[in-house]
């Protein structure tokens, strides 16, 4: 009894040591195991910023960018202005509104007026002079005679020639009235498109605008019961 208790002694005392050996290597693996995954979780940390920085860096840019960029401004006209400048000046309006197509065909339609007038004045002049040549007796005044032929004979057919100037004359008069009329015209149309155009400069047309048309049942209130008809709506 006394040898087992002194082997049991001995036992205890050489295993001590082996007992806090592994406690020691225990130790060791869960301290090695902990700086593992601290560095494991510094690395995703420096993965993770790397992975956002660009996207972070990105964004102040673009911000910046929205803020330096300046807004386009968009024009739009005085139509009291575009009224005035297309009276003093012709073609000053659509000028004014940045209409610049349109000045050809203002100034266009100038020349053809003043071209037409000068000619229908020119003819009217000559009619009226060649007039009031044949109905004189005075025979010095004779510029009718441009008018005819080299062998035409005046005497036998003054009254039909009387006829045919006087004609001609009203004529060119009436086509010089209608060319002063013309010009008239281009200029007030030019002072009237620049108003309008600076005026609905801002106007806003809806992409929705059409027209509908569908049968529809009429109600009617006079008792006579309902009747069949066709519906008409615009859609703005």
């Amino acid at each position: 009894m006394y040898a087992q208790q002194q082997t049991a002694k001995k036992d205890s005392i050489i295993n001590q040591p082996n007992a806090r050996r592994h406690r020691v290597t225990d130790n060791r693996e869960l301290l090695q195991d902990s700086l593992v995954t601290d560095s494991l979780a510094k690395l995703n940390k420096k993965n993770i910023s790397k992975i956002a920085s660009p996207v972070n860096a990105e964004l102040p840019a673009l911000a910046d960018t929205t803020k330096i960029l300046p807004q386009a401004k968009i024009f739009i006209p005085n139509s009291t202005r575009a009224l005035w400048l297309a009276t003093i000046i012709p073609g000053g309006g659509q000028i004014y509104n940045r209409k610049y197509w349109k000045l050809p065909i203002i100034y266009g339609g100038f020349v053809g007026c003043a071209y037409a007038l000068a000619f229908n004045n020119k003819y009217f002049k000559d009619y009226s002079q060649a007039y009031l040549d044949i109905m004189d007796s005075d025979p010095k005044t004779d510029s009718y005679l441009n008018f005819l032929a080299p062998n035409f004979d005046v005497t036998a057919k003054e009254d039909w020639l009387k006829k045919v100037l006087k004609q001609k004359k009203d004529s060119y008069r009436r086509y010089r009235d209608l060319s002063i009329f013309s010009f008239i015209g281009v200029y007030l149309i030019s002072i009237i498109d620049a108003y309008v155009d600076a005026e609905l400069s801002n106007f806003d047309i809806s992409p929705d605008l059409g027209l509908r048309v569908e049968p529809a049942v009429i109600n009617d209130r006079h008792g006579q019961g309902n009747s069949l008809g066709l519906q008409c709506s615009i859609k703005f």
